[in-house]
């Protein structure tokens, strides 16, 4: 039987950092603060799609305190006719893909129990909304830890690749250490500003 390698220690301080960004962002997520900050990430999500008129949307069903794009996605399909697109995860292999969405709450899971459309097509979104657990200002993001939305976008160089994430969850890059492998997002949105690009 071979044993996995030991973590290294970038890899244990990224594990630390995300569990306290996420425990700190559950708990915001319920403050008066929170509703505020929903209606400024949308405002400014909003401009940017405006201007980035995507043919197809990739977005993501909100879990754990994240930004909720679901209003944003439906008012920009209703202003452009753009189509919408969420993932769909695999485990083995490890991969992502991006099924058409309707709008209406998913009927399915995919296989790391994410809300997912049943549709078994496949779309290949031109933009697609990346949640944040952490972020940089250099537009390097800090995920969950699969590294699926990774994987995804390296595969998929050409997409427009925009972080959303709340202003609380930004770091400093030497607290990331980003890899030689980790790319910087276009662009992350937060209520208060754009980072990176």
């Amino acid at each position: 039987m071979t044993v996995p390698p030991a973590p290294t220690p970038a890899a244990e301080a990224r594990r630390a950092l995300r569990q306290r960004l996420l425990s700190a962002r559950q708990a915001w997520a319920t403050s008066p603060a929170a509703q505020t900050a929903q209606q400024a990430l949308a405002d400014r999500l909003a401009g940017v799609l405006a201007q980035l008129e995507p043919a197809c949307l990739g977005l993501y069903w909100p879990v754990r305190g994240e930004f909720n794009p679901r209003d944003i996605a439906l008012t920009a399909r209703a202003a452009s006719g753009c189509a919408l697109a969420l993932p769909y995860a695999r485990r083995t292999p490890v991969e992502m893909q991006f099924r058409p969405w309707d709008g209406t709450e998913p009927d399915t899971r995919d296989e790391c129990g994410l809300p997912a459309p049943s549709v078994a097509k496949v779309v290949q979104p031109d933009v697609v909304l990346v949640p944040c657990v952490g972020f940089t200002p250099e537009g390097f993001r800090l995920g969950y830890g699969g590294g699926y939305f990774d994987r995804y976008l390296a595969a998929h160089p050409e997409v427009t690749a925009i972080g959303l994430a709340w202003d609380e969850a930004q770091v400093e890059v030497s607290a990331l250490s980003p890899a030689a492998h980790d790319v910087p997002l276009m662009a992350v949105l937060t209520p208060s500003a754009t980072w990176g690009g």
